[in-house]
């Protein structure tokens, strides 16, 4: 049965570019471009993402085609999950570093699957590096795509690089870099982090005569005007990258490894702009010397609290008046970073029918410990006795900026022992400190590895508390593994179970339940479940 014909006996509009026996308008030239080293993320061997993202679409379509048969109504496009709305974040690289949609025919299969299901909208993560030179053609076509099916968007202004896949920072901006690598974050031991600009530079002419802060509003203001038709009616939400990962913090994980670790981190001050600005502020103090470097006794990256003195549990040098000074210099920059470049996109965006969000890491491990001090490195000062969120709402209540965060998919009973880790006990601290202050709440999964059912329980306990705070929540991220036969009957249920609230938990299918949702898949159908 063809999808396309399927969808339009069940009432949905589609566009001639979603159906699987046309080509869509810009393949030839993607098909010419990708030729080149626009590899990005790849699909699996023989199209495997393709093949399951219409198989799932064309699974949709056959259940609304029997839907129609018994008279019963069709099912709505635009169905929203539960009390909030619910995106799906389109693949990090749906445009490649070199502005070229990567597997279109995939990504429209599943916009097509995912509006089927009563998805409200879908996340586009748009990077500074990729969109530099004015060219929105392959994020516009992508945008097209989600409207045409009736999905709305929250669009991700990413203003960092990205490693995997490969999406770097503006060629100008790394060229800059290349010759004062100052313009970088570095830590202790002079190794640079690539990924972003330092915040000690944002009001330095320091690319080509002007600031960070006056490019980044050129970008803003080149994809406002590139997108001016999609505003309101399809863009609903903007969220703005304050840092590393498109998140509020610095980048305190290791320089050339993963971000998910379970040491300490690093600070990040020993650019010379960032110590020049610590030992100004140390002047101002009246302690010179305390502006000569960062703290000297802190562990390394994947140390615990334990190894130096600066973070131990009792009589560490960060309750020290130091360690205090120190650490009110350090997330101070932060915050100004914050501050700035949200005020900047209040500018740019403020008149526009759209609502602007930013994210705020989840950083759980050492929570239970007194100096907590993967958030000190990461600029939260959030110690015993201290609530470093409370500052951080202040900024986002005073720009009327919703705060995102990630890892409403993790409990602590499953986290790696030794590391006195809570991320439901932090979750709850940012969301009371959201609540204070009036900011509305968005929330997002940490990662589709590892999901399962326990990761689903979870998200909708959080989404569907009494007393949630939740505006809506993005489920991170469409690929080969989100249609896989082992995680799409699990969203299919999750998704099920936020629509009809008065379903048990335990009706989320387990991995060994799972053959109770291809039952509800007509027989002839059934075949196409396999890879």
């Amino acid at each position: 049965m063809e999808v396309g014909s399927a969808v339009k006996r069940a009432g949905a509009a589609v566009p001639e570019a979603l159906l699987p026996s046309r080509s869509l308008g810009f393949r030839d030239s993607i098909k010419a471009r990708t030729r080149t080293r626009c590899v990005g993320f790849q699909p699996p061997a023989s199209g495997t993402w393709r093949k399951r993202a219409v198989r799932v679409a064309r699974k949709g379509a056959v259940r609304s085609e029997a839907v129609l048969d018994e008279k019963a109504p069709p099912p709505m496009k635009k169905k929203e999950a539960g009390p909030v709305r619910l995106y799906v974040g389109l693949p990090l690289d749906a445009v490649s570093d070199c502005n070229a949609v990567n597997h279109g025919k995939a990504i429209a299969a599943g916009l097509r699957a995912l509006a089927l299901l009563g998805v409200h909208g879908v996340d586009l993560p748009v990077f500074w590096g990729v969109a530099t030179a004015g060219d929105w053609t392959s994020y516009l076509a992508l945008a097209a795509m989600a409207r045409d099916v009736g999905l709305r968007l929250r669009v991700s202004l990413h203003l960092h690089a990205q490693r995997r896949p490969r999406l770097p920072l503006p060629e100008s901006v790394s060229r800059a870099a290349a010759s004062n690598p100052d313009l970088l974050f570095s830590d202790r031991s002079g190794r640079r982090h690539p990924d972003c600009l330092s915040f000690a530079v944002d009001d330095l002419p320091v690319l080509d005569g002007k600031t960070p802060m006056e490019v980044y509003e050129e970008f803003f203001q080149s994809f406002r005007f590139a997108f001016s038709d999609f505003f309101g009616a399809t863009i609903e939400d903007i969220t703005i990258g304050l840092g590393p990962n498109g998140e509020l913090r610095y980048p305190s994980f290791p320089p050339s490894g993963s971000h998910r670790f379970t040491g300490v981190g690093e600070f990040q001050c020993y650019d010379k702009y960032m110590l020049a600005d610590l030992k100004r502020h140390a002047m101002e103090a009246g302690n010179p010397f305390w502006g000569h470097s960062g703290p000297h006794d802190a562990p390394e990256y994947n140390q615990s609290p334990a190894f130096g003195k600066f973070f131990k549990e009792n009589g560490g040098s960060w309750e020290t008046a130091y360690g205090q000074f120190f650490l009110s210099w350090y997330s101070g920059k932060l915050l100004s970073h914050g501050d700035r470049l949200l005020s900047v996109a209040s500018q740019v965006f403020g008149d526009l029918p759209v609502a602007l969000s930013a994210k705020v890491p989840l950083l759980h491990w050492w929570h239970k410990t007194r100096s907590r001090p993967s958030q000190l490195t990461a600029g939260f000062y959030n110690t015993d006795g201290r609530d470093g969120y409370e500052a951080v709402a202040e900024i986002f209540s005073s720009k009327s900026c919703t705060m995102i965060v990630p890892g409403m998919d993790l409990s602590d009973r499953d986290q790696p022992q030794g590391v006195k880790s809570s991320p439901e006990s932090l979750l709850s601290q940012i969301m009371r400190a959201c609540k204070k202050h009036g900011v509305r709440l968005a929330g997002e999964n940490y990662s589709l590895v590892g999901v399962g059912t326990t990761a689903f329980r979870r998200i909708k306990e959080n989404i569907l508390a009494e007393n949630s705070r939740l505006d809506s929540f993005t489920y991170h991220r469409m690929g080969a593994e989100f249609f896989s036969p082992e995680h799409w009957p699990l969203f299919t249920e999750f998704m099920r179970s936020l629509m009809q609230p008065e379903m048990d938990s335990d009706d989320i299918p387990s991995s060994g339940e799972r053959l109770s949702v291809m039952d509800a898949v007509p027989a002839n159908d059934r075949e196409m479940q396999t890879v």
